[in-house]
Formats: structure tokens, sequence, C-alpha cells
């Protein structure tokens, strides 16, 4: 065996990402399992106190952010690889079922629907408290004084924004690192995963975020950019009014802020024939969102199952086409 060959930990890159898609569809983030995204979690938190304690200046906060993004993203994806290294020197089998497994968890496609019928199921009970209690675990916004109709439409741009940085992005880079030699499948979406949590953690524009999270926000945004739009064209082609689901996204998903999701969202309420956006609470805080879509249709549960059929659709979709491709260049 050749140095370069035996850097590559996995020979056949199209068993782990079927497996790691099996594993998420039957199993998906199973209770108490330690998710990486928890120890990515748990050294951000350590990092911010050590910054926040020690460093003042904003120049000194940017860089110590820097340092930080560059860190988690690098050393997730440098882990993962030496874990499977590691393990495909004991036996080949127990590398496969190593790469599978870290590949599964940066899969949410399961976890979204979860998280959308554990909201789903008491509102359908006419429980508003239980189903507020049960978004609040989910969403950032305020949800003690929401109506059914702000829960559904809470749900739903849940699920359409998550549908890019949860599900469509991972995939997106683990056919990338299929296609790259000497690295695991679950490189390239472990780096990823590791971008979109700081961007949930640090990415703020408010303080005390400010400054350290702006490198990690600026490129969570660029490393999400073209998964998104690909899933936003995936989203329209699937429509059958491809061109209709773009000319929505052009008049409104440029007015949200974020680069990403508000395309992500848009173009689900446009294929859905719903609109999103509208007013927010934030710690009592009203924050207003651009409206994205017309409304058509009123949001209901079976606006919320379509959309979380629409999301299954592309990820077969892209690990169909991502299979088949690897399987043409070998």
């Amino acid at each position: 065996m050749s140095f370069f060959s035996a850097l590559s930990p996995t020979p056949d890159s199209r068993l782990p990402l079927f497996i790691a898609a099996v594993l998420d569809y039957l199993i998906g983030d199973p209770w108490g399992f330690p998710h990486p995204v928890r120890v990515m979690g748990w050294l951000i938190s350590q990092f911010n106190y050590f910054a926040f304690k020690y460093l003042r200046s904003e120049r000194s906060l940017y860089w110590a952010g820097v340092v930080l993004g560059l860190g988690l993203i690098l050393g997730s994806g440098a882990v993962s690889w030496l874990m499977v290294y590691a393990a495909s020197q004991v036996h080949p089998l127990l590398g496969l079922v190593t790469d599978s497994i870290l590949l599964a968890s940066c899969f949410a496609l399961r976890s979204l629907r979860t998280a959308a019928e554990d909201v789903l199921q008491p509102l359908k009970a006419g429980d508003l408290v239980q189903a507020r209690a049960k978004l609040s675990l989910y969403v950032g916004r305020d949800t003690q004084e929401l109506s059914a109709p702000e829960i559904l439409r809470a749900v739903l741009e849940t699920v359409a924004e998550n549908a890019t940085d949860g599900v469509m992005a991972p995939l997106f880079y683990a056919i990338a690192s299929a296609f790259i030699p000497f690295i695991n499948v679950a490189f390239l979406p472990l780096a990823y995963k590791a971008a979109s949590t700081l961007d949930s953690m640090v990415g703020y524009r408010e303080a005390p975020y400010t400054h350290l999270g702006r490198f990690s926000a600026r490129l969570e945004d660029r490393l999400t950019w073209l998964p998104c739009r690909l899933t936003v064209l995936t989203l329209a082609l699937r429509s059958l009014q491809p061109l209709y689901v773009w000319q929505m996204c052009q008049r409104d998903a440029i007015k949200d802020p974020s680069p990403n999701s508000g395309w992500s969202e848009c173009a689900y309420a446009a294929v859905l024939g719903v609109q999103l956006g509208g007013t927010n609470w934030y710690r009592g805080v009203a924050k207003q969102k651009p409206l994205l879509g017309d409304a058509i249709y009123p949001i209901t549960a079976e606006k919320i199952q379509q959309a979380l059929q629409l999301t299954r659709y592309c990820f077969l979709l892209w690990l169909s086409l991502g299979i088949g491709a690897i399987a043409l260049s070998r």
C-alpha cells in the first residue's frame, strides 16, 4: 500500500453517503448520543469565556474570532479524518462505519421532521400552551403570546430555513468530499457544520458578539451561498414553475438581510403558495422581517408536511445524482 492510498480512509465514498442517509432516516440524532455539534458548542462557549474575560479592544476580539472560526472549522474536519483513518487501520469496515456515523450526524432531515411534528401535535389538539412551549425549543423568537397561525408560520419558516443549512448544504459538501482525494466523506460536512454552529452561537451583529462573531458569520454566509442557490433551483424545477419561483425570489428574497435564509424561505413560500415573514418578537423587542411570497393559501399543518416532503425530494435527488456521479468518475 502506497503512502497516498493509506491517506484515503474510505475507498468507496458511495457507501458512507448511502449508509449515512439511511441512518438519518431511521434513527436521526438519538437522545444522549455524543453529537459533534454538542462538542463544538462546548468548545465555542469555553473560547467565548476566555475572549470576553481577557480581550477588550474591537481589533483583538475580531482576530480572536478569526482564530476561533478557522480553528474550529479546520479542526473539526481534521478530527473526523483522524478518527476515520485510525478506525480504518483497525479494519476497513470500522473506518466505513465511523465515516458513515460522522456523516449521518451532519444531516438533520429526520430531526427537522421530528421538530415540526413535535409542535404540530399539540397544536392539532388545540393545546396552544404546549405548542408554544415546544416551539420555544426550536426558535429564538418569543413564543408566549403566539396565535395558532403565527405558530404555523414559525414552524414553516424553521423548516424552510434549516432545509438549506441543516440538510442540503451538508449533503452538498459530502458529495464534494467524495471527489477530493485523501479525505473522508464526512470531512467537509463536519467542517461546514462547525461553521454553521459558529454562526448560530456567535454570528450576531449585537453585542457582545459584534466583533468576535463577524468572521464566522461572513464565512458561513459564503459557504452556504452555493448550496442555497442550488436548493432554490431544485425547488423551482420541482414546482414545474421555475420562472415564477425565481421571480418571487428576485422580488422578495433580496429584501432579507441574510444572503441565504431569505432565498431558502422565499423558495418554499413560492412553491407552496404561502407568505412568510412579518413581525417577530425577540426578548420583547419587535423585529420586522420582509414578507416573502404571496398569500395565495393559508399556512396549515398540511403545508408544513408538503415542505418536509419537498426537502426529502431534494435530498434524495441530490443523493442519487451524487452517488451516480461518483460511480461514473471511478
